[in-house]
């Protein structure tokens, strides 16, 4: 278990120092926490709206930080170009994330060509059903895209990197919210790039790279 925390610690840490030097993308994922803490209680009572609420406000608002608002050229804190971070991320890079989010965007179009989803749902009646529906489907492609990637680790990595990897994913809500809180404030005083002063603080860590 040990071993497993500090991978986590590890996991963490990379993906606070390497991606996340905008103060607008960490205030986006300060939105992006809120959103996603609301839907893990809203899953409780409407799995469908509990999904609408992680894709259209805690995705959308986390990945336009991403692809809008985060430096992509060389990173002079950590010594390393936009390409090289891309090829170590554990997770989901920018490429991984638009085939992602592609699938996402066009499951919609799915259901709304065929209303059952091929005999998987009752055919949508009213606008309701169909937001209803489509956030079922889109809670599929969610957990479905959780799985995927964590089972890809198990082969490329190990069988802990992939659950830390998932581990780290569903907590992060709860972290970012104790990382970032502070973020729209500083924002407002005009900073616009974290300056990551702690930014040596884990030096001995080994990054955390993909096979």
């Amino acid at each position: 278990m040990h071993s497993f925390w500090r991978a986590l610690r590890i996991q963490r840490w990379d993906d606070h120092r390497y991606y996340h030097h905008s103060r607008i993308n960490q205030s986006l994922h300060l939105l992006s926490a809120i959103s996603f803490l609301a839907a893990y209680v809203a899953i409780f009572r409407s799995p469908a709206a509990a999904a609408l609420i992680g894709w259209l406000l805690a995705m959308v608002s986390r990945q336009a930080g991403h692809f809008f608002f985060e430096p992509k050229g060389y990173d002079t804190v950590n010594r390393m170009t936009h390409e090289q971070k891309e090829d170590i991320k554990v997770g989901y890079n920018l490429k991984r994330k638009v085939v992602l989010l592609t699938i996402w965007a066009l499951s919609p179009a799915v259901l709304w060509m065929s209303p059952s989803l091929f005999g998987l749902f009752a055919a949508h009646a009213t606008t309701a059903d169909f937001v209803r529906n489509t956030g079922e489907i889109w809670l599929a492609v969610g957990l479905g895209g959780l799985l995927f990637r964590t089972v890809q680790l198990f082969f490329i990595r190990d069988v802990q990197t992939g659950l830390v990897w998932l581990t780290k994913i569903i907590t992060d809500p709860f972290h970012d919210l104790m990382l970032y809180y502070r973020a729209p404030f500083q924002l407002l005083r005009g900073e616009l790039i974290d300056p990551m002063a702690s930014a040596h603080e884990h030096a001995a860590f080994p990054v955390t790279r993909d096979a």
